[in-house]
């Protein structure tokens, strides 16, 4: 991981728009967002790297069960604010190896995580295998920065997805303003993966063997 003290930035983590929401048409954009990316009925979903809960919000709000992992123990600690009374709860642990048991999920949705991983594509691996046939993986990433960037170009990561999931799409956000409370002109991005059934794999390794 970077650096970063982030249960130092806990407490002004929701004062960025994209990260605090708070602004109602940010709000509304993220969640119109969301709610195409995650599955349209009730069900579990997996928040890495989930900071302060915003998104874990959302998506209790649009009906699912939610479980949140997080580094920093003061991010927990405002995500379980947050969400108090709901269906969710919060777990301070390694975004990249959530502690997690047998549970499996879903979706597993990952924002502005994966760059500031090691190895993303063991974590990419590991993330496929939290979820039910047919789950789906929601990575919202970019790159930010002009002399040093960080982050990942969306080619780099449907790359190292192809050889993992099933269906990719990938989904520009950069000329949304709405997101991030005003324009940007960096790349961002979200990728949505399929995981691969027993059943598609059976299909594309008959497919190869023809």
């Amino acid at each position: 991981m970077t650096n970063v003290d982030w249960d130092a930035e806990a407490a002004s983590f929701d004062e960025e728009p994209d990260h605090g929401l708070r602004d109602p048409e940010v709000r509304r954009a993220w969640a119109g967002r969301l709610r195409g990316w995650l599955p349209g009925r009730a069900g579990d979903v997996l928040d890495l790297g989930c900071g302060t809960g915003s998104l874990s919000l959302l998506a209790s709000e649009q009906g699912h069960r939610v479980r949140g992992v997080d580094l920093s123990p003061a991010m927990v600690t405002l995500a379980r604010e947050k969400l108090a009374g709901r269906d969710a709860v919060f777990l301070v642990g390694d975004a990249a190896a959530p502690p997690i048991g047998e549970q499996r999920f879903d979706a597993v949705l990952v924002r502005h995580v994966l760059w500031a991983l090691p190895d993303p594509g063991r974590a990419l691996r590991h993330w496929c295998g939290l979820l039910r046939p047919g789950g789906r993986l929601v990575l919202v990433e970019g790159v930010w920065g002009s002399v040093e960037p960080v982050g990942v170009p969306a080619e780099r990561l449907t790359g190292l997805l192809a050889p993992i999931a099933g269906r990719v799409s990938v989904e520009r956000l950069s000329h949304d303003p709405l997101l991030w409370g005003g324009q940007v002109t960096d790349e961002r991005y979200a990728v949505i993966a399929q995981v691969r059934t027993s059943g598609q794999e059976r299909g594309e390794a008959a497919a190869a063997g023809q």
